[in-house]
């Protein structure tokens, strides 16, 4: 394509734009569309692509978003480095709304997913993906976890160094007594967005990291009526402003493509595809 971007930001509940000069690129995948056009702008010298990952109306809900496609997308455009923000429930009770968490690990509790590109179906290009089995034992670009907590801190947010990020089917939230037994393994914060799109963009050789902002007390982390979608983009608001300045931050922190030593460049380990990455 024409258009060219480095470094991919996905955007969640809350937060559907990031750049404000950009260019929209429509882009098409093997997996159908993505949850909407990319946009694609810069910042500190930095070459961006901005997909909003429920759409920019916010039509998708986290059990239907095309994330294959998301993903497919953002590399076809040159992408090889993100960063995903997302809004999350505190699953201990020191995580309270306003906490930034730049997680290390992640539990997958979804349950419909699509969450691998190496399924062995036929694209429509009549290729036919490889089986492959991909170690991800540690789920996020390290590289792209330093940038953001030294964007963080820059800024003046302790933001809590590690932790792990529990990922639901949505789009309900979870009962008191899931909550209860989330919070009862050790986990730090439940999403509903942060799988499969980590371990999608791990098999594309792209790095990924999250930025998760607590919004509220999980339900089983607080008495009350739970939950609400409200409460949620309320506080996700009050924080926008802050969260817009560390993502600046992080994306200028970001190591160039050639200063790019991480291993998430080299995930396949030479294993074949099965198709051309775009």
């Amino acid at each position: 394509m024409s258009e060219q971007a480095e470094i991919g930001v996905i955007g969640g509940s809350g937060f559907y734009s990031f750049l404000d000069d950009v260019t929209e690129v429509t882009v098409e995948t093997p997996y159908g569309p993505p949850s909407d056009s990319l946009f694609l702008g810069e910042t500190g010298g930095r070459k961006v692509a901005f997909l909003p990952r429920h759409g920019r109306g916010h039509h998708l809900p986290p059990n239907r978003i095309n994330y294959r496609a998301n993903m497919w997308a953002l590399r076809s455009v040159g992408v090889r480095q993100i960063i995903a923000p997302c809004a999350v429930g505190g699953l201990q009770p020191e995580y309270g709304p306003g906490t930034l968490v730049i997680p290390d690990q992640l539990v997958d509790r979804t349950k419909t997913r699509q969450q691998s590109f190496f399924d062995g179906e036929t694209l429509p290009d009549g290729s036919v993906p490889n089986v492959l089995h991909l170690t991800f034992a540690d789920p996020y670009c390290e590289a792209g976890r330093q940038a953001s907590l030294r964007a963080a801190r820059d800024q003046g947010w302790q933001a809590v160094d590690g932790g792990t990020m529990c990922v639901i089917e949505g789009p309900r939230f979870s009962t008191r007594a899931e909550s209860r037994w989330h919070a009862a393994q050790g986990w730090s914060v439940v999403g509903m967005t942060g799988h499969p799109e980590a371990v999608l963009a791990r098999e594309l050789e792209l790095c990924y990291s999250s930025l998760a902002l607590v919004t509220d007390l999980d339900a089983g982390a607080e008495a009350g009526e739970g939950v609400s979608h409200e409460e949620v983009l309320r506080v996700f608001g009050e924080n926008i402003d802050r969260l817009r300045q560390v993502l600046f931050e992080a994306v200028r922190e970001l190591p160039a493509g050639s200063d790019r030593k991480c291993e998430c460049g080299a995930a396949l380990g030479g294993q074949e595809p099965g198709f051309t990455l775009p």
